[in-house]
């Protein structure tokens, strides 16, 4: 008899807590699904975390039940348990929240299960074909199946490294040898090849027998980077995971990756919980993008996911950009990961000449246009050249907001109290936080006068813009309004690879990962835009976001040229970019950070109240100030920001209040998120409180 430790498939903070039962199969192991009695004579599934041969003290004479069923098929990887309880504390999520993202999408079919269970019963033959009694454990069956074929690459000719690819797979291929976790932070300038020594990494790792896991910040980059694998490997070896596909094919990529038919897997983040069950090697490319930063429950950071993942497997975690993350370049200078440099593009081709328009300037000299006269200029020379142009704006729609020009009023979401955002093309103001649409009112609603406009530019207009001034041009958009069907993205892409398309506009899809040959120009419409929020990572993400759109200019044979155009061309994260200064534009900002205590001179935890009734919201919030604020040396302004409205203030009948912590485990503030958790466990257990507390571990946003 065996006794587990089961979390429970249930969303309730009441019962987020491990369930002790017995189990009659002595082969039960930790992160097997079972079904077990729950709720009087209700049966739930479950996941078990521990497994012990006898009961703690404290249970011993209480009642114990007993678990109804084992569903091997659907064990989670090995080190899965133990990432679960980390989970929970580091980003104060339900267990169940993190179990669930190990877990498969829905169920599997009948004839599965059956399969399963004839398969655990059958007995093994040994090399004389007589029957063995000992039957094999599930994760050595699994752990066999993994390393049983190794992918075959593909590929004879491979292209040869460069002298910097070399020295870099150099230092990864001791660590990858000798099954021992290091994760890599490889700081590489667009073009100078990350992609294929990600490639060589996860061939050598393969050729071991064991599996890997290639993520990408952007599912529109999944298929390109699937096809390149694919090439290399076959198609037969490679798994696929991202929102996108549907609970069926998730299911099955799934079970293909944990019973081993697939050693390389490629996807967004939540491909970093595939269920390897002999992983050797995590890589997170472009690694710095926001996307990877969880913002539903529980809202984990992909890449520390997959660090932590790879130092319990034994497996290299390697971490690719252009523009690495501050936190990562810090942690890289403090030795917690190994920094490895490519300085040069692949084919030698320099780096894209960049021009910075001041449209200030432009504006003085009558030019009212979107495109500075440099960009006008460089995107018809392209098109004469028979080349292709990208035009980056990171915003979708026609305009950001419309507002009367009497009094004053601006449209904004009945649900969310933000701005709504013009889209032409439907003839609807769209939301952009919760997606409601209305149409645009005769008149002012505010005091009935009929001079409603709308002011800004987004991808939208650009495009109807950019079909103005270039007739002749084949014109395409890449945003969330264009991608809406399913292989949509694949469509504009694979037709802008193929020269369908001239000129390609679009959000931060189109800044990210594309390697087109033909492309001579890159125009960044307003690299202002990211500046101007209130959040202490906008000038990192200007830096990073024309940095990496600019990077998409001359990967080809000929020299690329960038033209940025902003109303603050003397900002340092502007002039950074411009001349190529990684180093330069990090050392301001580290300055920055270390001055005002942010990320990753420590942790910032947004609390956030919510609540249908606003006073009672705003009172909470006021609460769990106060308790944090007792603590001796904390003062309102250093350490706790706020509290505050939230933004967006309300989110469908919810009205929202929220403060920040800046919490330094280091100097001797590791009570912030203790108080935390007893907090969250008290207010949203306590039927009497009238709000709830949602807690985010450095948010991917302040604003």
């Amino acid at each position: 008899m065996k006794y587990v430790d089961v979390v429970i498939d249930t969303k309730s903070d009441h019962v987020d807590r491990l369930f002790t039962y017995s189990c009659a199969d002595d082969d039960v192991l930790p992160g097997m699904q079972v079904t077990a009695p729950f709720s009087g004579s209700k049966q739930r599934r479950g996941w078990v975390l521990d497994v012990a041969d006898a009961l703690p003290d404290e249970l011993k004479g209480k009642r114990i039940r007993e678990i109804s069923a084992i569903e091997a098929t659907l064990t989670l990887p090995p080190e899965a348990p133990e990432l679960i309880c980390w989970m929970r504390e580091r980003y104060f999520c339900r267990y169940i929240d993190a179990a669930a993202c190990f877990a498969p999408a829905g169920n599997p079919p009948k004839r599965r299960k059956r399969a399963a269970q004839e398969t655990d019963s059958a007995e093994v033959l040994d090399q004389n074909g007589e029957g063995n009694p000992e039957k094999r454990t599930n994760a050595e069956r699994v752990s066999s199946q993994a390393q049983a074929a190794p992918a075959e690459i593909f590929e004879t000719d491979l292209p040869e490294l460069t002298a910097e690819q070399e020295v870099a797979l150099g230092n990864i291929l001791p660590a990858i040898h000798g099954r021992r976790y290091e994760t890599f932070l490889v700081h590489g300038v667009t073009g100078s090849g990350k992609t294929e020594l990600y490639m060589r990494v996860v061939a050598e790792v393969v050729a071991a027998g064991r599996q890997a896991i290639v993520l990408v910040p952007e599912i529109s980059l999944t298929p390109m980077i699937v096809e390149r694998f694919e090439t290399r490997f076959g198609s037969g070896r490679v798994a696929v995971l991202h929102s996108r596909l549907s609970a069926g094919e998730r299911f099955e990529q799934w079970l293909r990756i944990r019973e081993g038919r697939a050693d390389i897997v490629v996807g967004a983040r939540s491909a970093a919980f595939a269920p390897c069950p002999n992983l050797g090697a995590i890589v997170v490319d472009e690694e710095h993008e926001t996307t990877y930063k969880s913002d539903m429950m529980p809202r984990y950071d992909t890449v520390e996911i997959a660090v932590k993942r790879a130092s319990r497997c034994g497996a290299v975690a390697l971490l690719g950009s252009a523009t690495p993350s501050v936190v990562s370049m810090y942690r890289a200078e403090r030795g917690y990961y190994k920094l490895l440099s490519m300085t040069k593009r692949y084919n030698e081709t320099p780096l894209p000449q960049v021009l910075v328009a001041d449209m200030r300037m432009e504006l003085a000299q009558g030019n009212r246009s979107i495109f500075s006269a440099a960009l006008n200029r460089g995107i018809a020379d392209c098109l004469a050249a028979g080349r292709q142009a990208i035009l980056f704006l990171n915003r979708r729609g026609y305009s950001p907001f419309i507002v009367c020009r009497s009094c004053g009023y601006v449209i904004r979401c009945s649900e969310c109290a933000i701005t709504m955002t013009w889209h032409k093309s439907i003839g609807r103001t769209i939301c952009h936080f919760c997606g409601r649409g209305e149409t645009v009112p005769v008149a002012c609603p505010e005091c009935g006068g009929a001079h409603l406009r709308h002011f800004g530019v987004g991808t939208e207009q650009v495009e109807e813009m950019t079909r103005q001034a270039f007739p002749n041009a084949g014109v395409a958009r890449l945003d969330m309004d264009t991608t809406t069907a399913k292989g949509s993205i694949a469509r504009i892409l694979k037709d802008f690879g193929k020269g369908k398309t001239d000129i390609l506009i679009g959000t931060q899809m189109v800044a990210k990962g594309l390697d087109f040959r033909r492309v001579s120009i890159v125009g960044v419409i307003a690299a202002d835009i990211g500046l101007n929020i209130p959040d202490f990572r906008a000038s990192e993400r200007s830096f990073q976001l024309i940095t990496q759109a600019g990077g998409r200019s001359g990967r080809g044979d000929e020299l690329g040229t960038v033209v940025v155009q902003t109303y603050d061309p003397g900002h340092y994260a502007i002039r950074a970019a411009a001349a190529g200064d990684y180093r330069g534009f990090y050392e301001t900002e580290i300055m920055l950070r270390r001055t005002m205590k942010y990320p990753p001179f420590s942790d910032i935890l947004q609390v956030t109240v919510a609540s249908e009734d606003e006073s009672a919201a705003e009172s909470g919030i006021s609460h769990i100030a106060a308790i944090l604020s007792q603590g001796a040396g904390r003062r309102n302004g250093q350490d706790i920001l706020g509290p505050q409205r939230a933004w967006p203030p309300k989110i469908g009948e919810e009205y929202r209040f929220r403060l920040y912590v800046k919490s330094n485990a280091k100097a001797g503030e590791a009570s912030f998120p203790e108080t935390l958790w007893a907090l969250k466990k008290k207010i949203n257990t306590d039927a009497a409180l009238k709000y709830r507390i949602i807690i985010d571990r450095n948010p991917f946003s302040l604003i």
